[in-house]
């Protein structure tokens, strides 16, 4: 570093003269102060008055004025405990149509289906199983005592979902959000400018559930760009946002609440009006949206089945064993872990609000029946009519 002292100093003092010596400088720099002397760099919220902060000092002031200051500031987070992620219950996928279901695991092995004493005919199944059972290579799986399933109808689930969202040890400043790349055709590159029309990206590629804070907003042609960084944009598309807000939804009367934005496919959770947890998840597609308004959590149950059909001739029916950590809050819409969900961020439930595993034991344990869940559109796509939904389900 030592023998970049002598340049950089050179450096200043050229940058120095200019600034003295230049009509156009001393003008602007008459106008924000009394001096044509440049200050230091740094942050000048006020007039220093016996310099001109311009230059570096111009434009540190400029990002301080958004929140970025050097270096950032990292969001007062932490992911929760890894071991929220383990789960007891080992999953299959049914991938048989009206799946064959036995008394025996022999009779599973040799798929004699004359034998089978029942039948699993929805056509999003998955099952939970607890032993498992091996003939000459062959595989069964005893799906509960003395009901075994066949490896030719069932795909094993090698292991849930990781993913994590934030515990907070205090609510952060801005609001800020996971970039979620299947949301965009191309990588999600970050540029210099908001904005398609120039094509001035930095060359930082985003990754796929990356954390960024949010610094400042702009709208362009192609849609609204968020500042993640300095002088670094990103489409407000590809990052599912939390927007910090302690004030109580109207109704909520114990300090503690659950906000689910089903615009930004987020949950960020209150205690004492400060933020606690945040996390993305996944709501109730069209039409089985997940209806808004303010609930309270009637019921608490570790893991529960859930089956259900909404179409006359039964096409989207479901059957899902051991779903886990489920806290239901309106008729049948629950939050609770989603096992067989790869990705979240975006409508594609039954109606219930499904979180990763880990995220869902995390707010099994923080959460209390009786306590809030507020259920909100901020674009008010969302319908409200009671008419249009029944009792909604997984």
């Amino acid at each position: 570093m030592r023998r970049y002292l002598p340049v950089l100093a050179l450096l200043f003092v050229l940058l120095l003269a200019a600034f003295s010596s230049s009509p156009a400088a001393a003008a602007e720099g008459t106008s924000s102060s009394k001096s044509s002397v440049l200050c230091m760099p740094g942050i000048y919220t006020s007039n220093p008055g016996d310099c001109a902060p311009l230059g570096p000092s111009s434009y540190l002031t400029e990002m301080a004025e958004k929140g970025i200051t050097f270096p950032l500031t990292p969001l007062p987070a932490k992911k929760p405990d890894f071991s929220y992620t383990y789960i007891d219950y080992r999953y299959g996928l049914i991938r048989t149509p009206n799946a064959p279901v036995y008394s025996s695991p022999q009779d599973a092995i040799s798929n004699n289906k004359k034998a089978a004493v029942s039948r699993i005919s929805a056509p999003f199944s998955y099952i939970s199983y607890t032993e498992e059972y091996e003939e000459n290579g062959k595989r069964a799986y005893m799906i509960e005592p003395g009901m075994w399933m066949g490896a030719t109808d069932v795909i094993r689930i090698g292991a849930v979902p990781l993913f994590q969202g934030l515990v907070f040890s205090r609510t952060p400043e801005r609001s800020f959000g996971w970039v979620l790349t299947y949301l965009y055709p191309t990588e999600v590159i970050s540029k210099r400018t908001p904005g398609l029309q120039v094509q001035d990206y930095t060359g930082r590629v985003l990754g796929h559930q990356e954390i960024v804070q949010v610094y400042a907003r702009a709208d362009a042609p192609d849609g609204g760009w968020v500042m993640i960084g300095p002088d670094e944009w990103i489409p407000e598309r590809v990052v599912a946002e939390v927007y910090p807000n302690t004030t109580p939804p109207e109704g909520v009367t114990n300090g503690r609440w659950i906000e689910v934005n089903l615009y930004e496919q987020t949950i960020s959770v209150y205690e004492d009006r400060e933020l606690v947890f945040a996390t993305i998840m996944a709501s109730g597609f069209e039409p089985l949206w997940t209806r808004p308004g303010l609930f309270k959590i009637y019921q608490k149950v570790e893991s529960t089945p859930m089956r259900g059909s909404f179409s006359s001739d039964g096409s989207d029916a479901y059957y899902l064993e051991d779903v886990p950590w489920t806290m239901y809050f309106d008729e049948a819409r629950a939050l609770h872990g989603a096992y067989w969900r790869t990705q979240l961020g975006f409508p594609q439930s039954h109606g219930c609000v499904n979180l990763s595993v880990g995220d869902a034991r995390w707010l099994f344990e923080w959460a209390n029946e009786g306590d809030w869940v507020w259920v909100h559109d901020p674009s008010g796509q969302t319908p409200t009519d009671p008419s249009l939904y029944t009792a909604g389900g997984a």
